[in-house]
């Protein structure tokens, strides 16, 4: 007896999938435990194993790479060793399968039997008519699906602050005289220690219930945005934070994050001031409550105190946050205790 192959249950809220590709091919021996296929559920790809041994057959109208499936879909089965996949073939399903130029031998029919039909050979061929366009990645789609649940579940105000990012570009640069020819510290990773402590003082402005300070990094990569966690940011030396960053940020481009990867984060980093953005509004990574955007450093003119016009490097800062959890004010106050960290920042992340 053939055994179905379905699509498996990846997270408790999982009702839908993006099908990546099969790990094997059609006529493979596939042992109990070998990867089968390989599926997409919110942003993280996973390789899914068969529970039996057998002949893989997929189904001929079965999911091409980039296709959503369901929870529980038959996607092919296993044959015994042996056991012939050729089914029955009625003779209309044959005219009809010369005329659109299916092979009736690779279909399964939906007959009694197993008996492939007209209805089966038509289906076949729909499917790969709609194979020849490409359909929505799977990622986009996910992303898509977690804005439109930002803005549904938030009320979304952003505040923006100048900065003198003087000195904060300053320790930039003596981390990579530092620790040449290792990489140094980006700014994004010198300002998540600092929200992080900024955090402990202004905790509304973190996702609550967590077992310390997990912030996420927004990555771009080919399939799309990304946020990685940082964990326990408040207890790691910058060095450490810097390191774990670029591993998370190396295995979201390599499309190696692991589910666990992509939870549990409390806060976000968005900087887009390596493209030249100098401003912009980020979206709450909901169900954080809040999100800061990093912009680009600038040498503009600037009036001291004293009355001198100098050059001076500065930079925007844009808060996004839920207005629901928290009024204006904190957050105000919060974005100000960022700022004074950037602007002087403290011996945590000091160059030695």
């Amino acid at each position: 007896m053939a055994i179905e192959i379905t699509v498996p249950r990846l997270g408790w809220s999982m009702e839908e999938a993006t099908f990546v590709e099969w790990l094997k091919a059609a006529g493979d021996a596939v042992q109990a435990g070998e990867p089968l296929f390989a599926l997409e559920s919110d942003k993280v790809t996973m390789e899914v194993e068969s529970l039996d041994s057998g002949i893989l057959q997929p189904l001929r109208d079965g999911p091409v790479p980039g296709a959503v499936v369901k929870l529980g879909q038959v996607i092919g089965y296993l044959d015994a060793a042996g056991e012939s996949p050729r089914a029955p073939v009625s003779p209309r399903a044959r005219r009809v399968a010369a005329e659109l130029g299916v092979d009736p031998a690779t279909l399964r029919g939906s007959g009694s039997s197993g008996r492939v039909r007209e209805q089966d050979v038509r289906a076949a061929a729909r499917s790969a008519a709609s194979a020849a366009t490409p359909p929505t990645p799977g990622l986009r789609r996910t992303i898509a699906q977690r804005m439109v649940e930002s803005r549904q579940q938030t009320v979304p105000v952003t505040l923006m602050r100048r900065i003198d990012a003087s000195r904060l570009a300053a320790l930039r640069n003596r981390w990579k005289l530092r620790l040449q020819p290792d990489p140094a510290p980006a700014i994004h990773d010198i300002a998540a220690k600092l929200v992080a402590l900024a955090l402990l003082r202004h905790p509304l402005l973190a996702r609550q219930g967590a077992d310390g300070i997990h912030i996420g990094i927004a990555v771009d990569t080919d399939r799309g945005l990304l946020v990685p966690v940082v964990r326990h940011v408040q207890d790691l030396p910058l060095t450490d934070v810097a390191r774990r960053s670029r591993e998370l940020i190396d295995s979201a481009r390599q499309h190696k994050l692991q589910r666990e990867d992509l939870e549990g984060g409390v806060f976000s980093i968005s900087n887009l001031g390596g493209l030249g953005v100098e401003a912009f509004t980020p979206v709450i990574h909901y169900p954080e409550v809040s999100i800061l955007g990093l912009g680009a450093i600038r040498w503009e003119p600037v009036v001291l105190p004293s009355g001198p016009i100098v050059a001076r490097e500065q930079m925007t800062l844009s808060l996004t946050f839920d207005h629901r959890l928290v009024d204006g004010a904190p957050a105000a106050r919060f974005l100000a205790d960022v700022a004074g960290l950037l602007e002087e920042p403290p011996a945590e992340v000091h160059c030695p």
